[in-house]
């Protein structure tokens, strides 16, 4: 009877590329450059951070992790080729993407390659409904952040009349279904809806669209280069509503080139505050990033990129010595309601079918130019 420990060679390459008896390579296509490269720099600089205490123990089993980062610019049509480098390069899973519109690209990718795929930048449905076997995502989706966002908006501060203006692709018009969706719960639906292109700052129409309906609250949709020219625009025009976004902003890109702009501001946040240092996996990143660099800043984006390296790492660690891709996306379906160090209420969980990990949000607003918790919505 043959062993599944002594595979032969051919076939144990096949099922474990980039492990070697002492190194395991991750592979991450991410934006690096571009209008959003704030978001693929920290999402990166978080996993290393956490890699490098890994490391700095011994490794996972023994082996070494490594990262093999290269740049998509959060542009899909260069995620293929982004995709077949890091297959070139031989990597035994890939993970700390970013975005929505590039990583609906990667799911058939890393299905038809039988390559894990684990945490991204982005809460979209369509990498968790339908359940793929090699994608797992970490964080809370979009549903839950608009649900969050509406809730409040409904609930605490009595807004009906709630606009959205949205990046024209797979990311803004899924954060649009769940503002549609956290509506329908109340028997309403936006009041004006407003665009805006990828990679761009041509918001002027969408923003013109969305004033001409005189919301009280408007949800944009955006990574933080539009957000901040919209915040701008509007506000040199004497215009204030309430103003919201999501994570994917990258708050601290965002605070770096419109800090002013930004006041007001309500984002929700998919991990804690990073001062949080009574989290013990909050305290651990800022060491790592102190060890790392000390003059790193810590951001949400980061933080997000370390939990998920953390994740991966675990798992890892779980499916033993004797690694292989099959035994790694059963060890990450089998955590069950696992602490993780972000707080009693933040445990992480997979199944066969469900491969998303975490559902909690927080609601930050800035003020005084930083990220503060809401607790009230009314002391907005």
């Amino acid at each position: 009877m043959a062993s599944f420990l002594f595979l032969p060679p051919a076939l144990a390459q096949k099922e474990s590329p980039g492990v070697t008896p002492d190194s395991i390579k991750i592979g991450s296509c991410s934006a690096l450059t571009g209008p959003s490269s704030f978001l693929g720099s920290q999402m990166v600089e978080g996993a290393k951070a956490y890699f490098n205490l890994v490391n700095a123990q011994g490794g996972v089993n023994g082996r070494k992790l490594t990262l093999e980062t290269e740049d998509d610019e959060y542009d899909p049509d260069k995620a293929a080729p982004c995709w077949d480098t890091l297959q070139k390069a031989g990597v035994f899973a890939a993970a700390f993407f970013v975005g929505t519109p590039t990583g609906v690209k990667y799911i058939p990718l890393a299905e038809a390659n039988h390559t894990p795929l684990v945490g991204l930048f982005t809460g979209a449905e369509a990498l968790i409904d339908p359940v793929h076997h090699n994608i797992f995502n970490i964080r809370a989706s979009y549903f839950d952040e608009t649900r969050e966002l509406i809730d409040g908006l409904w609930k605490q501060l009595g807004m009906r009349k709630i606009a959205v203006l949205y990046q024209n692709d797979a990311f803004g018009t899924t954060v649009l279904e769940g503002v549609k969706r956290a509506l329908a719960g109340y028997h309403s639906v936006p009041v004006a809806l407003g665009t805006f292109e990828r990679n761009t700052i041509a918001v002027d129409q969408g923003l013109k669209k969305v004033r001409a309906a005189n919301p009280e609250a408007v949800i944009i949709v955006g990574p933080y280069t539009p957000v901040n020219v919209i915040l701008r625009q509007a506000h040199d025009a004497g215009w204030h509503p309430r103003f919201l976004t999501v994570s994917f902003v990258g708050t601290e890109g965002l605070l770096r080139i419109g800090r002013q702009a930004a006041e007001g501001l309500v984002i929700t946040q998919v991990v804690p505050p990073y001062d949080r240092t009574d989290l013990p996996t909050v305290k651990l990143y800022r060491e790592a990033l102190e060890k790392r660099a000390g003059n790193t800043a810590p951001s949400f984006v980061s933080l997000e990129g370390f939990v998920d390296a953390m994740v991966l790492a675990d798992a890892l660690h779980d499916a033993g010595r004797d690694l292989t891709r099959e035994k790694f996306i059963s060890a990450l379906e089998n955590i069950h309601q696992k602490d993780i160090g972000l707080g009693r209420d933040l445990a992480l969980g997979f199944s066969p079918t469900n491969h998303q990990g975490l559902h909690s949000v927080y609601v930050t607003v800035i003020k005084g130019g930083q990220p503060t918790v809401v607790i009230d919505w009314k002391h907005l």
